[in-house]
């Protein structure tokens, strides 16, 4: 008989909803243990590695990057910490689950794709709504059955009110990178892409506005407000026209606040020459969030797919990092699809900023 594999040794790095999320779905896994935790809450360090059987924890994450006895890092900071934190890792030979987006920006993503080549070791993002069971049923499908050919899609995840921290690391450019867009927008760009079979963003016009949070308006309610311009410095709802390689488009918007009837909703929408679907959630909703639309007899008609939609997004795509951690097979899975969303967010920004079309560099 052949001999047990050796459990994979985790190190999760972060104190928050990412990294404790993290934490529990690696520590629920067979064959998974995880053995260290770093974060800079001296209490919820000391709360979270004592509730958990954590044996060994770390203010700063250099600490937990230096052991030798880790195979995986885990990384649920601040945008700015990913790279240095997944690079820092990777060229210690461990594998890394870093949560959305990949990076702030287009070459700090880059950077980390490039040392996960180099290194060979996986590199996996926290894309979890594309694995919620509505999207995999699209996806599936697509596949079976089609819609003829897709010449666009409309994707948008939406809020009422909803700013992160008014005045904390999510509204700050240096820390996070921009607003919804790099927030929000990555899972709904995600789905869209993978929906649509990998096609490739060639160019972005967009638009973004502050409206709200620059005037201390549009925080989750109980959530302190700032007031002023002082701390809020991305945008807080953003609009975009991406053209794609196969001659189709997506419309990709993203709102923290706006003044408008959704509370928090998450749509995707795609057209094809001989049909459409629509997943729209409103509220985190569990049922009812699929519609296909189709011809009968020349006839338009409306499908209502019944889906359930359980928890455990997160825990599906660790699941599966894990088991290509264990495969061996890790020629593709170095971070380069989570790449090119980062090089489409970077045209986002920049064709707002400079209002104007811009190109996406190729990833």
């Amino acid at each position: 008989m052949p001999a047990p594999a050796q459990p994979l040794r985790v190190g999760v790095v972060g104190l928050g909803f990412a990294g404790t999320t993290a934490l529990d779905a690696f520590s629920s896994l067979p064959g998974v243990e995880v053995v260290a935790l770093a974060g800079q809450e001296q209490p919820r360090l000391d709360e979270l590695a004592d509730s958990r059987g954590v044996p060994n924890r770390y203010h700063d994450w250099e600490d937990l990057v230096a052991r030798d006895d880790l195979d995986i890092v885990s990384i649920g900071v601040p945008n700015h910490l990913h790279a240095p934190i997944g690079i820092a890792a990777l060229e210690s030979g461990k594998h890394v689950f870093c949560e959305k987006p990949l990076a702030p920006t287009g070459d700090l993503a880059q950077a980390m794709v490039d040392t996960a080549v180099a290194a060979d070791r996986v590199l996996e993002v926290a894309f979890n709504h594309r694995r919620r069971a509505d999207v995999q049923y699209l996806h599936r499908f697509l596949d079976e059955r089609g819609i003829g050919r897709v010449y666009h899609a409309r994707t948008s995840w939406r809020r009422r009110q909803g700013i992160p921290g008014l005045g904390s690391w999510f509204t700050n450019r240096d820390m996070a990178g921009g607003g919804p867009m790099i927030d929000l927008g990555p899972h709904m760009l995600d789905i869209a892409l993978h929906l649509m079979d990998e096609p490739r963003v060639t160019s972005v016009s967009a638009v973004t506005y502050g409206e709200l949070g620059r005037t201390g308006r549009g925080g989750r309610q109980g959530a302190p407000s700032t007031g002023g311009t002082r701390t809020f410095e991305v945008e807080d709802f953003g609009s975009a026209l991406l053209r794609l390689d196969t001659g189709g488009s997506i419309h990709l918007e993203a709102s923290w606040a706006s003044y408008s009837a959704d509370e928090e909703d998450i749509a995707v929408e795609l057209l094809g020459s001989t049909g459409g679907v629509r997943l729209f959630v409103r509220d985190y909703a569990t049922d009812d969030t699929l519609r296909i639309y189709t011809d009968l007899d020349g006839v338009p008609v409306v499908v209502t797919p019944t889906v359930h939609v359980p928890a455990g997004h997160h825990l599906s795509v660790i699941t599966e990092f894990v088991a290509t951690v264990r495969s061996g097979e890790w020629a593709n899975a170095h971070g380069e699809y989570a790449l090119h969303r980062s090089r489409v967010l970077d045209a986002v920004y920049r064709s707002a900023e400079e209002h104007r079309e811009v190109e996406v560099e190729a990833a």
